[in-house]
């Protein structure tokens, strides 16, 4: 059983009342202080965030974010998201073609209005031996522990935002995984994503550049709780995609129309108030 990050993300939605999601962050380890776990944004300049409630991506060229296909239910043209310090305005957004909500090819671009130059992108990894590579994720939204799993809402943890580590475990074709190791196989700052972190990366610093690796998709543990230290999770690999990535940014009309859809991924359970739900969660609503 595959679960979406974002699952718990929107089900917990009101209409009536203000939007209290147990959209979760970076779980990390027991026996690690928290404030080892803080990070800002400088830790990861290209960082993206799509909703005021969580969701991210990852500025790969100045006009663009790579994200999670399973994000993008409330992204459409005008609306605003965060690129590092900056606010930036949405043109386009393209999904990838054979995406199916749960499942592989979890990938899209957002286009922006303009370019943001007060960051520079990531670069795409390219390399296909990513498998025992070190990388690292970060993201906002509650918080907890692998002994416990998620514990603390996004609304209690109020968007503190943290960073956290692991070991590339397997290559799966298209796709990266991940374990939550516990002590002594664990590294310093062990840690997993989780709801909230959706679309968020996985990323290494090489050479003095920031490199994406992977894009959080899911996780695949049907009998782990999210977060529990064993919890495998999966990122979609950006070397797999690179070429589509770099076609999309090309946007020809041709390969636009054949491999890239406009399908939003809105849960069964929202797409009647898809609108209503996007006006309480998005950024639209904000004074900046």
């Amino acid at each position: 059983m595959k679960l979406l990050k974002l699952a718990v993300f929107m089900a917990a939605v009101s209409l009536v009342s203000v939007v209290s999601t147990p959209s979760f962050s970076i779980v990390i380890r027991h026996d690690v202080k928290d404030k080892n776990y803080r990070a800002t944004i400088e830790d990861f300049p290209p960082l993206a965030t799509l909703y005021a409630v969580g969701a991210h991506g990852t500025l790969i060229a100045p006009q663009w974010v790579a994200t999670a296909a399973h994000t993008i239910f409330c992204i459409e043209p005008g609306d605003t998201i965060k690129v590092g310090h900056q606010w930036a305005q949405v043109e386009a957004r393209y999904a990838h073609h054979e995406y199916e909500r749960g499942g592989d090819n979890d990938i899209a671009l957002i286009k922006l209005t303009h370019p943001v130059l007060s960051v520079e992108p990531a670069s795409l990894y390219r390399n296909q031996d990513e498998s025992g590579r070190a990388v690292w994720f970060i993201g906002v939204g509650g918080t907890g522990n692998g002994n416990l799993g998620q514990s603390v809402s996004y609304k209690e943890n109020k968007g503190v935002l943290r960073k956290a580590q692991n070991i590339i475990e397997a290559t799966d074709g298209n796709e990266i995984e991940f374990t939550f190791d516990k002590a002594p196989n664990a590294l310093p700052l062990e840690g997993v994503s989780g709801n909230g972190d959706s679309g968020g990366p996985a990323f290494e610093m090489i050479n003095g550049r920031y490199y994406l690796l992977g894009i959080s998709s899911r996780a695949d543990s049907w009998f782990k709780k999210m977060g529990e230290y064993g919890v495998n999770e999966v990122y979609t690999r950006v070397s797999y995609h690179a070429d589509w990535i770099d076609n999309v940014m090309l946007e020809a009309p041709a390969f636009i129309k054949t491999y890239t859809t406009q399908k939003r991924f809105a849960q069964s359970n929202i797409v009647a108030q898809l609108d209503a739900v996007c006006q309480k969660v998005g950024f639209n609503h904000e004074q900046h």
